[in-house]
């Protein structure tokens, strides 16, 4: 493999100035991560959609700062030559500044991220500027925000009328202007999404908003069908099926030990004359 650097605040920005896309994908622990970085992704999130995917939850609301460190710590190790994105945790941003950034610190310096995501818009930026401001990188994100399932009914499509839209590109000049250095755009019409990157100077970085973003973000789980049962969605491709493999695997391996088939005379130890002595005596050396 040859070898990789990590990118940075400045180089995405380049990139989006030279119009070189931005690859981004969820990763959750080591081996992950590892793998991620193996195919060369430019960025990796360690998203809350951990909850869903990793933890089990119906949503990522359950998620707490102490799962979000503990990934963390666990893809940094396995990507060390990757930029890596923690997001901030449902209500974890949204009381006072102290509190905010005791959440960005944990993540910091004890999950070693090298910057954080948090969502929402204009509610935010005030928390943005105040992060960025203590030299930590925020990454935005816009449209649909599932922290906020709750209260916009659902998963919805954003930017689908011109109210929406004007709130969409008002709130990504918003966050530009609090310090952000990305912004991520989560099942947006793809015209509001190609409106936005123009717009702005930082990328952007779609996941269901269409081609003419500055990147893509993907989750690991989706693109591999890493999941049962898994539901299709229109956003996602699937570039390997990985989690009919895995069930293929463990019940052809489930079926060969109930055959006494596993283990095989090649995945066994033998013990010397002596040991089989010592356990049966002489005169039972050939007893198994």
């Amino acid at each position: 493999m040859a070898e990789k650097h990590a990118t940075n605040i400045v180089k995405m920005k380049k990139m989006k100035a030279d119009g070189v896309p931005l690859s981004m994908l969820t990763a959750y622990d080591y081996p992950s991560a590892r793998l991620a970085e193996e195919a060369g992704i430019d960025l990796i999130l360690v998203g809350d959609s951990l909850g869903n995917v990793v933890l089990g939850y119906d949503t990522t609301l359950p998620v707490t700062i102490d799962d979000m460190v503990y990934h963390t710590r666990s893809v940094v190790r396995g990507a060390p030559d990757t930029f890596i994105v923690t997001d901030m945790p449902f209500m974890t941003y949204h009381g006072s500044v102290d509190e905010t950034l005791r959440g960005v610190r944990r993540l910091m310096q004890e999950g070693r991220a090298q910057a954080v995501k948090m969502e929402g818009g204009l509610e935010i930026c005030d928390t943005v500027s105040a992060v960025v401001k203590a030299g930590v990188p925020v990454l935005g994100h816009i449209g649909l925000t599932p922290q906020s399932v709750n209260m916009i009914g659902g998963y919805r499509i954003q930017g689908k009328d011109p109210e929406d839209a004007r709130r969409l590109i008002n709130e990504a000049k918003a966050l530009e202007a609090a310090g952000a250095f990305g912004i991520v755009l989560e099942l947006v019409t793809e015209e509001v999404a190609e409106a936005i990157t123009k717009a702005l100077s930082i990328p952007t970085i779609g996941i269901g908003a269409g081609r003419y973003c500055d990147g893509q973000v993907l989750v690991f789980h989706d693109i591999l069908r890493y999941a049962s049962p898994y539901r299709e969605k229109r956003f996602v491709k699937t570039y390997a099926d990985v989690g009919s493999l895995i069930r293929e695997g463990i019940s052809t391996y489930v079926k060969e030990v109930k055959e006494r088939s596993f283990p095989a005379e090649n995945h066994i130890f033998n013990a010397d004359e002596h040991v089989l002595e010592s356990l049966y005596g002489a005169s039972g050396k050939g007893a198994k």
